[in-house]
Formats: structure tokens, sequence, C-alpha cells
């Protein structure tokens, strides 16, 4: 009978490893480029591309500057806003990373 859970339990973990492996999770960096301008980059860790995700550029009070999307080549560059800032990537519940622009250095 301890055999037979034994089976079943590593049945049941076999069955689950692929559906781990194929998780996902985002990946999304910005840099400040010293010209007046930031680039962000951004994808996910199974390789997947990042093309069309949203990213939201908002000021310090939390309101939307300006709303971009990461090219087909999964980046995305456009010009520094004044002040305080955040460039959030919206990749859907559980895939969205907001980055300060206090964090974003040349």
């Amino acid at each position: 009978m301890v055999r037979r859970g034994l089976i079943l339990f590593f049945l049941a973990a076999f069955l689950t490893i692929p559906s781990l492996a194929a998780a996902h999770t985002p990946l999304f960096a910005c840099f400040d480029n010293a010209d007046g301008t930031i680039y962000c980059e951004g994808g996910f860790s199974d390789g997947s591309t990042a093309a069309g995700i949203p990213i939201i550029v908002t000021d310090g009070a939390g309101e939307v500057i300006k709303t971009l999307e990461l090219s087909r080549n999964s980046d995305v560059e456009f010009d520094k806003p004044e002040g305080e800032y955040s460039v959030l990537f919206a990749g859907g519940e559980g895939h969205e990373i907001l980055i300060p622009g206090s964090q974003i250095f040349e």
C-alpha cells in the first residue's frame, strides 16, 4: 500500500514538472541614455517575446504621462520625463514590474 502511494506521488510530481517548466517570469530593465531619453527592454525568462506589452510612464502623483508598447524587438525608447516618474511593464496579473525613475541610471 505504501509503495502504491509512492508511485502515485511520483507520477503526480512527474506530471506537474512540465507545467512548472512552462512558467515564465517577466524581465524588464530601463537605462538612462544620458541624452534626454530612456531605453527599456523586456522579455520573459522562458525566452518568449514581450513585443506589444504596454509600457506605462507615470509622474510622481501616479498620473499617466504616456503609454507605449514594446517593439517587436521587445524594447522601447522615450523622452525622459521631468521630475519624479515611474515606468511600468504591464504584462498582466503577476507579470507587472514597476521601476521608479530614481532607479534608472546611465
